[in-house]
């Protein structure tokens, strides 16, 4: 009788074959982080969280991220609340430099290009069935920015957080693998051959006034971004002012990674079977990946389409860099590049698209939040 009541208090007695399923997904995850070094930072906390979360819980004890006072709600609760998502944004800040696109303005526009994808989508999801509120915020999942589909997600939609978040995350790892094709379609060899001039060297003067001036613009024009970006330039702003730098390396070092840790284990707990495994979830991904194929897409497209009014031509490459996966998408397009010509070095340049498409997923986002949000 002892034994028949502690197999029934196991775990084993209520372990189904979906919750099987996704604990090999966590160790895909963990695998492919492991040995593809696919953004392990990110796969390894999601990965053994989705296992942890598919651990079947004992009725009456609170343990799953869903139970009202477990431990890991609480660390869930970042999430849900959108309070992780401006932190990683504020360590983003910190360790990003505006130098090079500063120096070349124009690429910004390869940044806002490829938001494209995110109301395309956002329009597809409409026509499928979705609320407008679920519509933008599956949308957002283009921008390939996990932390601002998470807070778009907990504003509008948190009945998706769990999916959208898992799919943003999963198509940023998964960069290197889904934009080269893309890329090699919509290029020729000799444009993926194309050399870009060097950027010209940025005063520290333009370095500290950019934070402030962008962020006045950028909130202005969309409220709703003022949360994201605020944080965003505000981690800049304690980089390049030189006065803060125990601020700056807290923010891109020990925070950032407490966060990180924080919010990929939680979002990975909360990929219960049951409430996660649902034709709705399936739909999400691949809505997500199309969305994610269309930013990149959209990104290529405009720079070719810009090259035929430009006589200093723009490696059109580097628009695949303007979706937010930063710096993995700059360094496909500088992988890339260097397959085609080992003399082309894109890296720098591709850093300019690529945090164009960090503030351009982040306005997007409150574009979206402004317009559907129910205040």
């Amino acid at each position: 009788m002892n034994l028949l009541t502690f197999y029934h208090n196991s775990g084993f007695a209520h372990l189904e074959w979906i919750n099987l399923f996704m604990i090999a997904v966590g160790v895909i995850f963990i695998y492919l982080a492991v040995t593809r070094d696919y953004e392990p930072l990110l796969l390894v906390p999601i990965g053994f969280g989705v296992i942890v979360g598919n651990i079947p819980p004992i009725e009456g004890m609170p343990l799953s991220v869903y139970a009202e006072g477990s431990v890991f709600s609480y660390i869930y609760l970042g999430v849900m609340k959108g309070i992780y998502p401006p932190l990683i944004f504020l360590g983003i800040g910190a360790m990003t430099d505006f130098s090079t696109m500063l120096s070349n303005p124009k690429l910004i526009l390869l940044g806002a290009a490829a938001q494209i994808g995110v109301f395309l989508t956002f329009i597809g999801s409409l026509y499928l069935g979705f609320s407008p509120e679920q519509a933008g915020a599956i949308g957002i999942i283009g921008g390939a920015d996990g932390p601002t589909a998470i807070f778009l997600s907990s504003m509008l939609a948190p009945e998706l957080l769990g999916p959208i978040a898992i799919a943003a995350y999963s198509y940023m790892a998964l960069v290197p693998v889904i934009q080269p094709p893309i890329m090699y379609l919509f290029t020729t060899k000799k444009e993926r051959t194309i050399h870009m001039k060097p950027p010209r060297q940025v005063s520290k003067k333009e370095k500290i006034i950019f934070p402030i001036v962008a962020f006045l613009i950028c909130a202005l024009i969309a409220p709703g971004s003022m949360t994201l970006l605020g944080m965003l330039f505000f981690g800049n702003l304690l980089k390049e002012s030189m006065v803060t730098e125990r601020l700056a390396n807290t923010a891109r070092n020990s925070l950032i990674d407490i966060v990180t840790i924080l919010l990929g284990f939680s979002v990975g707990a909360s990929t219960q079977a049951q409430t996660f495994l649902t034709s709705q979830s399936i739909l999400i991904f691949a809505l997500g990946a199309a969305s994610f194929v269309v930013a990149t897409m959209g990104g290529i497209l405009f720079a070719k389409l810009m090259n035929l009014f430009l006589k200093e031509k723009i490696n059109p490459l580097l628009g695949a860099a303007g979706v937010s996966a930063v710096p993995d998408s700059a360094r496909v397009v500088h992988a890339v590049g260097l397959k085609e010509d080992p003399c082309n070095f894109l890296l720098m340049h591709a850093m300019a698209p690529n945090v164009a498409g960090v503030i351009g997923s982040a306005i997007a986002a409150g574009v979206l939040w402004s317009a559907l949000g129910t205040f």
